[in-house]
């Protein structure tokens, strides 16, 4: 014989599940490519989740493209280091806003990093 659930039980178990999904969407987002290679095998079902860390990927890929132009940039001398000051800035507000953008509970596009990460398939 089957046991019903009940209403309370089953909305608690939805709760439960979006917690879970938050959390890893956070990790994913926060950890950078640790976070995304986290969600990979621990959450690899969970569209939210990967919709979280496939944006988190886009954002570790500008990072380390802003980190290698950096060493172009310094060969100028002032404005070489302005110009890295910004794409850092950039930078870090995309990976800020993917946190922002984790915990809501909402799947928000990362500016920049949202049309890009739909183009991965996992």
């Amino acid at each position: 014989m089957a046991k019903k659930i009940s209403k309370k039980d089953r909305q608690s178990r939805k709760e439960k599940e979006q917690g879970d999904s938050k959390t890893f969407a956070f990790l994913a987002a926060f950890l950078s490519i640790i976070g995304f290679a986290i969600a990979i095998l621990a959450k690899r079902d969970d569209k939210y989740v990967m919709y979280y860390a496939k944006q988190s990927l886009v954002i570790f890929i500008v990072a380390a493209i802003a980190g290698i132009i950096k060493w172009v940039l310094f060969i100028i001398p002032i404005i070489g280091r302005v110009i890295y000051a910004v794409l850092a800035i950039i930078v870090f507000v995309l990976w800020l806003l993917s946190w922002i953008y984790a915990l809501s509970g909402e799947m928000k596009e990362v500016p920049i990093a949202g049309k890009y990460a739909k183009k991965f398939k996992f």
